[in-house]
């Protein structure tokens, strides 16, 4: 007969303990993994971040092993004979004489541009459809950023069913030699005709006789300057410098949408790029992406928006999001595209942009939606962008180093990072919920366009051609 069993408790060796333990480590750990996995879609490309250990990293020849070497001939710089170049900028010597030979034969270069209106490689290409893309960037005279948006450009997708237009307001041939050289779109010239480099001593350029920006309107009405009577909204008065980039906008976008012969019949959006931003290769996809999707998200969107001034955007999280809101002048201003209708309704508002006191195109913008558009501007916006802005030196900001490598290796690498983990190309894209938009004031503006000349000038710009 069997004795009935008896259990007896097992002594406590601690494996319970440490399979739990091992359990709880092993947990941290993915959860760390993944922690860290999100975070290598966090991407900061601010310039300012970065202590002096890390610029040499940012070297010229890193930045070229990013970019195909194919592309290599537009980062070269080719200097001509007599010509001085710094910083994208050329000087030299000459007397009066010579400047005001040199001003006479670029007037005649810059009217010949503008009467011929060609479109360079469109016998590659064929003739430009009428919902065809149009870029147009607005250059001065900073070719080393002008390069890499080069370069960007050429690397986009779709970018050879494009029409890239350049308008210039400073006559260069280094410049002029850089964009004709481009071979994987349609390209046409335009240049700006009232700029300073051709009016150097006379309005819209710096004449002798214009009151200093900083005298008194009673001290200029006893020296009886040209513009005495015309301070600006904080009684300065004009600087030429200032005053040219919002009238060259003006006219750029004028002569675009109703002066060129090709552009005639064109219903398709016009994106909107300056010489110191650089473009993702999928812009032009995800430019297609929102204008397919704008009736449906958006049915009151008359702009769209492929760029930031974020420094830091997570790509994983928002590489396929838009958001809509309310046009912003210095949140929209970037990469920003519209079409002939939209463009239409601005000019019906002419004077609202050319005599607001403000030397800023786009805060001048903001005021015509606010104050003169039946239906203001609203906006679709990529929250992952597609455009970012490169510039470290400009009409507002000199830096010591001007050709920005460090911001220019960063955006290659967020672009190298986004493609590798497939952000780019979405096969859609969705509305994200908007954070709250407090109600936008009306703003006073920052002066600079107290000028009466300068409303004139602006307004007329509209009448050309009409």
């Amino acid at each position: 007969m069997r004795g009935r069993r008896i259990p007896i408790a097992l002594p406590n060796t601690g494996a319970l303990s440490r399979r739990r333990h091992t359990l709880y480590i092993r947990s941290a750990i993915i959860v760390f993994i993944l922690f860290a996995f999100l975070q290598f879609h966090v991407i900061n490309y601010d310039s300012n971040e970065s202590g002096p250990a890390d610029t040499a990293n940012y070297s010229t020849a890193a930045i070229l092993q990013m970019v195909p070497p194919v592309f290599h001939k537009y980062l070269t710089s080719k200097t001509r004979n007599g010509t001085q170049v710094q910083n994208g900028t050329h000087t030299g010597p000459g007397d009066s004489a010579q400047r005001a030979a040199n001003i006479s034969e670029i007037l005649r270069m810059i009217n010949r541009y503008n009467e011929l209106q060609t479109i360079l490689n469109e016998d590659i290409f064929g003739p430009l459809q009428n919902d065809s893309v149009i870029i147009v960037v607005q250059v001065h005279k900073r070719i080393t950023y002008l390069r890499h948006l080069i370069v960007s450009l050429a690397q986009a997708r779709d970018i050879s069913r494009t029409l890239l237009v350049f308008s210039h307001d400073h006559f260069d041939d280094d410049i002029n030699d850089l964009v004709q050289s481009i071979d994987f779109c349609k390209v046409m010239q335009i240049f700006y005709p009232f700029s300073i480099q051709t009016h150097p001593n006379e309005f819209p350029g710096a004449d002798p006789g214009d009151c200093p920006r900083d005298i008194k309107k009673e001290q200029a009405l006893l020296r009886k300057c040209n513009n005495a009577l015309h301070p600006d909204l904080y009684g300065h008065y004009r600087e030429a410098k200032f005053t040219q980039t919002k009238h060259h906008w003006w006219w750029k976008a004028n002569r675009v949408f109703d002066q060129l012969e090709t552009t005639k019949y064109h219903t398709g959006l016009v994106v909107f790029l300056e010489e110191d931003h650089y473009v993702a290769e999928d812009f032009l996809y995800i430019l297609e992406l929102m204008q397919l999707k704008s009736n449906e998200l958006c049915p009151k969107c008359n702009i769209l928006s492929l760029g930031t001034y974020l420094k830091t955007f997570n790509y994983y999280t928002y590489n396929k999001k838009v958001e809509v809101t309310p046009w912003i002048s210095s949140k929209h201003n970037m990469g920003m595209a519209f079409n002939r209708s939209t463009w239409h309704e601005i000019t019906r508002c002419a004077r609202h942009f050319c005599e607001y006191d403000d030397y800023n195109w786009d805060w001048s913008l903001q005021h015509v939606s606010q104050q003169c558009l039946k239906q203001k501007l609203h906006v679709m916006v990529v929250k992952g962008p597609r455009v970012f802005h490169i510039g470290e030196c400009g009409v507002h900001h000199k830096k010591s180093n001007c050709e920005s490598n460090q911001v220019i290796s960063k955006v290659q690498q967020v672009l190298r990072v986004a493609r590798r983990s497939r952000q780019l190309y979405p096969k859609s894209i969705s509305l994200t919920v908007a954070s709250v938009i407090k109600k936008t004031k009306l703003r006073k503006g920052n002066g600079g366009w107290g000028d009466q000349r300068d409303h004139q000038l602006c307004f007329n710009m509209t009448l050309i051609g009409r």
